[in-house]
């Protein structure tokens, strides 16, 4: 007999019990008026008093055993409209063979944007809720020191291509005055107290840049012991120490270059002196021009070498400083604010959450058992408990190469039920509605069994 059939016949019972709950009502007036018959029939006798008696408490037997069973039927009847009603309105339908249901939240994958560098922070332009593009400019940072690092790099650079200038015009006074010896060789020695007075010209500059040298050589031996005890004890960085002690280290070279400058100007004051006695002498003097035209050379080499790698500091500085502006770098949804102006933090530490909204994905677990049957692709469907009727299309994107919520070691079947695998169905519909942390159902669609 099926449920609707079952529901007509308790109907049926019903409605006979009603009608039935109506006939003791008439005989239930019939019992009044038989009563008072016999009242008024006492005076007959003692015989005819018993049977009225009797007569009456049949009755009443039967009436309560009536209301009885007219209350057993309305029990049952009751008891099947409730089984109806949970059976086709309350009840969830059976699920579908071809179809693996789950249920879980609206994740997504977020990034933490940092500065590279460390730096007070001037202004931050987003609030949670922006939304950005990517290259857009999140925070601005500023830090003095790199500033001064960039202005102590360009002065090095023009300082160092001004070393290399001025020995390029040294080497043009050397070659003339390599051309004048050569055209006074055979000449007398008149002009040579002049070129006595151009050595120790030539020796007292020397000596005067020698001092010069001798004392930038002081102070960045200073600069640098300084620079190394502030390095280990970490109140400077480690590239300080470094740039202090490189610097000590080129101007113990230049104070080297200097010293061996004076020389040579002694050297030329010497033979100057000497071709007073002995022109023949001179053609040494020739050498040794050409000697410092060769040091000369060397020098501008080591100006040029100072000066790239002072643009390469340059460049390093510019690079730290335009690190300074925090930009986006994705489209997306600001999500947390981690930071507020004025604060000082550190090269990578977030200041905010960036999520991008249109790579959302429902993230729940499935039983272990159905994991036979999913695969990377397969098309879903994701309903928001905020619109369940609409279903949001979606795929299948990752499956847990694991089960979890288990022990490590399962040795029964009934542990290896419980056992769940995790899943992500990427949303490929409902962009901006569906947002982190909303609950959501499930459902991929599988090979039937």
């Amino acid at each position: 007999m099926g449920e609707v059939e079952t529901v007509a016949v308790v109907c049926k019972a019903f409605g006979a019990a009603m009608q039935e709950k109506a006939e003791p009502r008439e005989e239930g007036r019939k019992m009044r008026t038989a009563t008072k018959t016999t009242t008024e029939q006492q005076t007959e006798g003692p015989a005819l008093v018993s049977d009225t008696s009797k007569s009456t408490s049949a009755p009443r037997r039967r009436t309560l055993a009536r209301t009885v069973i007219v209350s057993i039927l309305a029990l049952t009847a009751l008891a099947a409209g409730g089984y109806l009603a949970y059976r086709f309105v309350f009840a969830r339908p059976a699920i579908p063979l071809n179809m693996v249901r789950l249920s879980g939240r609206i994740e997504g994958d977020d990034s933490a944007v940092a500065p590279k560098v460390t730096g007070r922070i001037l202004e931050i332009r987003v609030r949670e809720g922006d939304s950005v593009k990517a290259g857009d400019v999140i925070a601005l940072l500023d830090d003095p020191q790199l500033h001064a690092r960039e202005q102590q790099a360009r002065s090095q650079a023009e300082a160092a291509a001004a070393q290399a200038s001025s020995a390029q015009q040294q080497i043009a006074v050397l070659n003339d005055q390599l051309k004048q010896t050569e055209l006074q060789t055979g000449q007398a020695t008149l002009d040579a107290e002049g070129r006595v007075q151009q050595a120790e010209a030539q020796l007292s500059s020397a000596e005067a840049q020698l001092a010069q040298q001798e004392s930038s050589l002081k102070l960045a031996l200073y600069d640098r012991d300084a620079y190394t005890r502030l390095a280990k004890d970490g109140a400077v960085s480690e590239r300080q120490g470094k740039s202090a002690q490189t610097t000590a280290e080129t101007q113990e070279a230049l104070v080297a270059a200097a010293r061996r400058n004076v020389q040579s100007a002694q050297a030329a004051v010497n033979v100057a002196k000497a071709n007073l006695d002995n022109p023949a002498i001179r053609s040494a003097q020739q050498a040794q021009i050409r000697k410092q035209i060769a040091q000369q050379e060397a020098a501008i080499a080591s100006s040029r070498a100072d000066a790239n790698r002072a643009l390469a500091q340059l460049e390093e500085a510019r690079e730290n400083i335009r690190d300074l502006t925090v930009v986006a770098p994705f489209n997306g949804t600001i999500a947390t604010r981690t930071a507020e102006p004025g604060e000082v933090i550190q090269a990578g530490t977030a200041i905010v959450t960036l999520i991008d909204l249109s790579k959302v994905y429902l993230r729940g677990f499935v039983p272990e058992g159905e994991n036979g049957r999913l695969r990377v692709g397969q098309q879903a469907r994701v309903f928001l408990d905020a619109d369940p009727n609409k279903p949001l299309g979606a795929v299948l994107s990752r499956i847990d190469p694991q089960a979890t919520f288990t022990p490590e070691n399962t040795y029964f079947r009934d542990e290896r039920v419980k056992q769940v695998v995790g899943v992500k169905l990427l949303l490929k519909d409902g962009i901006g509605y569906a947002k982190p942390g909303m609950p959501a159902d499930g459902e991929i669609e599988v090979d039937a069994k």
